[in-house]
């Protein structure tokens, strides 16, 4: 007979986890889509990062994203099945894509235990769950405390940008006709953040250099024991790598890195988006 693996780790495209991370600890991830006109990419399959925002700034029509097909999961979930005891996945927030219920569904239809798990937001946090339920794994916790402790997480994680188009997050849903108007006339910086899943307006600044000094304020006050965090950016990442070095010499005591904002994200923030990511411990 057969011996199983412990846990199947299944995230989506959006969470940003490197190739050397998903290959080394089961982790398989379900691709999300852009669409240009009439041409499809899978995130991180046929499109990165780096080819996505030239591409971005140079298309005349503003590309448009879609979740996975129920079918690639239950695919997925048949084939694991046959591979490990258990599944986790973790997905992008609920609120902003379907990705977290197709994967539900297609876990009911394939007699497969999978926790899924809804992390109420994406990018960095969303791959800093994945990677601390692995690190858990590696301690000898059991499935069913690593289960419990994740989902403690969503409640716990922050994302706090300034898009860098405000008529993105309008035409995707983000934002009210409003907000846009506003923003626009009297050439606001709008901060966003997450907020049980959504996406909404946190603050309204003036100049960009004031930017940086509010998002660095909201994490002075906000942030509670974290030893992690990352700035994200939208295809600027000489401005975040600045950000990372300040904030190093700020908040010692912290690891910053710099994230760039998967292809999916930046079809709805815009090239030039930066902001700050951390789950709070």
């Amino acid at each position: 007979m057969t011996t199983l693996n412990e846990i199947a780790w299944v995230t989506d495209s959006t969470s940003g986890l490197t190739e050397e991370f998903i290959k080394n600890n089961h982790i398989y991830v379900v691709p999300l889509s852009i669409i240009f006109g009439e041409e499809s990419y899978l995130e991180g399959v046929d499109i990165t990062a780096e080819d996505f925002y030239p591409k971005l700034a140079a298309s005349k029509v503003l590309p448009k994203t879609s979740q996975p097909a129920i079918g690639e999961f239950v695919e997925l979930y048949q084939k694991l099945k046959e591979q490990y005891k258990h599944a986790i996945a973790i997905h992008a927030s609920s609120a902003l894509t379907g990705t977290f219920q197709s994967s539900v569904a297609a876990s009911s239809m394939v007699d497969f235990k999978v926790d899924v798990i809804d992390s109420k937001i994406g990018s960095y946090p969303l791959g800093r769950m994945v990677e601390k339920g692995v690190e858990l794994q590696k301690e000898g916790k059991s499935y069913a405390e690593i289960v419990s402790y994740l989902k403690t997480l969503p409640d716990k994680a922050n994302l706090y940008m300034a898009p860098g188009s405000l008529e993105q997050l309008h035409k995707g849903g983000r934002l009210s006709t409003t907000q846009v108007i506003i923003g626009s006339l009297i050439k606001l910086k709008l901060i966003v953040r997450f907020d049980d899943g959504k996406v909404v307006l946190f603050d309204k600044i003036r100049t960009e250099k004031k930017v940086k000094e509010r998002l660095f304020q909201i994490f002075e006050e906000s942030s509670v024991n974290v030893k992690e965090a990352s700035v994200i950016h939208g295809n600027v990442k000489e401005l975040a790598e600045d950000w990372c070095a300040e904030l190093q010499q700020r908040f010692p005591e912290v690891s910053f890195t710099t994230t760039t904002f998967s292809p999916v994200a930046g079809t709805h923030t815009g090239q030039g988006t930066i902001g700050l990511a951390w789950i709070n411990e």
